[in-house]
């Protein structure tokens, strides 16, 4: 007998919504680093799946979601959207909250919504291991466990601050089979030069991508899987909200600010990219917020310029806004906002004034997750703590205007995994 479920693959999105097929203008194209010229989709094979670049410069609207996938989705998606009651209450505000919760995946975050569809792919094509890094090791946790469903092998690279400070994240890696390791490293030549000046190097994601694709082009039967960034990702993460747009028709609402945190780009784009074509196709004017560290601030701090995504200069360049391929942001405790660059695609829409960014101090962003938890019961990752002050910020201004907005944010990922941070954010405070 098959396990009682209420979610059913028929409740699900049967296709990922692709928002550059309603961009009046395309973002700039990667280039190859070596020519200067626009990259041939082909030169990405040595790293990427084939089908994963036929996605990636794909101008479809919607490209189909695979059954196997959709299968695997079920298990955990829908994901619930949620009125944030209790936070309203504490708030004072009149203005309507709610959230997508992802943290109820198998691995607590959004990121096993790109790395099913990438480990399927790769399986397809007869890959024997995906390699990547993470940050935080929320993106890590999901490739794992992605891997041992399609059953291919994984090796994650992970930035040594967040290696030390969650532990918990490592252990889950380690049990769907991942072999990490921390970076940088003496394993890899894009990480022995740092390790080898200071053994304690805290790491940076760009450098843990070097380290991941070097290992990629070494090695023929692997293949490499990023978590956020290129715009196959973006495409994949908007199931978040093609459901949430299908949860809100069911109440008769609709969102006026739509609020995600920012690093690479992938969750905020989840959330978001469904509700800015209703602005490009149907002439709405929802509020999309991308929320970004002080420490790390790309979008409100970088330039939009041509940079390579990872430290050593191994990858496409990327037009984005970007701190600079050899910015080592502090070892804040959002290991997974801790990127140099922003995704073009977000970029791009930031760029033409479709998405407006913000940026808090850690201090605000974890008193934010106070407020959360004690009020709606709910640990947030600090990853998604910093969209959650800019909803309490939204909101108060409700309160002032008395404006009966809105508000709809990502809850990327629980917090579980992050006690390490909160207790020492605690003693600080």
């Amino acid at each position: 007998m098959e396990r009682f479920s209420t979610r059913k693959k028929e409740h699900l999105p049967t296709h990922f919504y692709n928002i550059k097929a309603d961009l009046a203008d395309q973002p700039k194209p990667p280039l190859d680093p070596r020519s200067g010229q626009a990259l041939d989709p082909s030169a990405l094979q040595a790293i990427f799946p084939r089908a994963f670049i036929d996605q990636e410069i794909s101008r479809e609207r919607y490209l189909p979601i695979p059954a196997a996938v959709l299968e695997a989705y079920a298990q955990f998606r829908p994901t619930p959207l949620i009125y944030a009651a209790e936070l309203k209450k504490t708030l004072q505000t009149p203005a309507h909250i709610f959230y997508k919760f992802e943290g109820v995946s198998p691995t607590g975050s959004h990121k096993s919504n790109t790395a099913l569809m990438q480990a399927y792919l790769a399986a397809e094509e007869g890959v024997n291991t995906l390699v990547t890094e993470t940050g935080a090791g929320q993106w890590g946790s999901a490739l794992a466990y992605a891997g041992s469903r399609f059953g291919i092998s994984t090796r994650v690279f992970m930035v040594r601050a967040s290696y030390r400070q969650k532990p918990g994240r490592r252990t889950l890696m380690n049990l769907f089979g991942a072999q990490v390791e921390e970076s940088p490293g003496p394993n890899t030549e894009s990480g022995r030069g740092y390790f080898l000046k200071n053994a304690d190097h805290p790491g940076s994601l760009g450098i843990a991508i070097s380290e991941a694709v070097e290992t990629v082009l070494n090695n023929p039967t692997s293949k490499y899987a990023l978590g956020s960034v290129l715009d196959s990702v973006l495409l994949h993460q908007t199931v978040i909200g093609l459901e949430a747009e299908k949860q809100f028709n069911e109440i008769g609402m609709e969102p006026d600010t739509v609020i995600g945190c920012v690093g690479g780009g992938s969750n905020f784009a989840g959330i978001s990219f469904p509700f800015i074509r209703k602005n490009l196709a149907e002439g709405n004017k929802i509020d999309c917020i991308a929320v970004e560290p002080e420490v790390c601030p790309s979008l409100t701090g970088g330039e939009l310029r041509y940079d390579h995504g990872d430290s050593a200069g191994l990858t496409p360049l990327l037009y984005m806004y970007t701190l600079g391929r050899d910015f080592i942001p502090p070892p804040i405790h959002a290991g997974g906002l801790r990127y140099h660059g922003m995704a073009p695609l977000v970029s791009h829409l930031a760029a033409t004034g479709q998405v407006r960014a913000c940026s808090y101090s850690q201090a605000a962003v974890f008193a934010a997750a106070k407020a959360f938890y004690t009020s709606e019961g709910v640990l947030p990752a600090p990853e998604s703590a910093h969209a959650i002050a800019a909803v309490i910020e939204a909101a108060q201004q409700a309160a002032r205007t008395g404006e009966e907005k809105v508000i709809l944010f990502n809850l990327s990922g629980h917090g579980f995994f992050d006690i390490g941070a909160y207790e020492l954010n605690g003693r600080q405070n």
